[in-house]
């Protein structure tokens, strides 16, 4: 796993041994970095959040390209996010919670954080994407225009009530993408 380009293209992340995690692979993270790159300018993304972070390979790839900071939100792997962000020498513009993410949401809604993109990358078949729009919503999470990236399992449905989807990319049986987007009233 990698950065595929910016400021630290190339970089080699670390990711935990086993199957505990399922890191978003090379080439489904350069597609949906390909379809961002027409749809926003990196450099005018204050604030990114990542939830189910893994590696940080999301979170960090967005500030290789010039976004200002992220956070990162995962229950176990903080300490491989913690190595990757300091490879990356992205220390000074990062923040990691270790934690359930019902809580750690909360807790930075309570902040006053707001995002302008937000990654979401859960286990499959557990409907944490819905929950998580749930609460992206509820918390006011996101910013005006911003973007939320869900990757799921193929055969799982996002719950849109709020969002809409602006792009849905399928890769073989087994993954989709989804970029929303808040709705607009007609």
């Amino acid at each position: 796993m990698r950065i595929v380009t910016g400021s630290v293209k190339g970089l080699k992340l670390k990711a935990p041994k086993g199957f505990s995690t399922r890191p978003t692979s090379d080439r489904v993270k350069e597609s949906v970095f390909n379809i961002l790159n027409g749809m926003i300018n990196f450099s005018e993304v204050d604030n990114v959040l990542d939830i189910f972070a893994g590696t940080g390979s999301l979170g960090i790839e967005t500030l290789s390209r010039g976004a200002s900071s992220a956070v990162f939100i995962d229950f176990s792997t903080t300490e491989i996010i913690s190595e990757n962000v300091k490879r990356a020498k992205f220390e000074n513009v990062t923040k990691i919670f270790r934690g359930d993410f019902v809580k750690m949401l909360k807790k930075i809604s309570a902040q006053d954080l707001k995002f302008d993109l937000i990654f979401a990358d859960p286990p499959y078949k557990k409907n944490l994407a819905n929950i998580a729009l749930e609460l992206i919503a509820e918390l006011e999470l996101l910013n005006t225009g911003g973007l939320i990236v869900v990757e799921h399992g193929a055969d799982e449905n996002l719950d849109t009530k709020i969002f809409e989807t602006v792009r849905r990319i399928n890769y073989g049986h087994t993954t989709s993408v989804e970029i929303l987007t808040v709705k607009t009233s007609d």
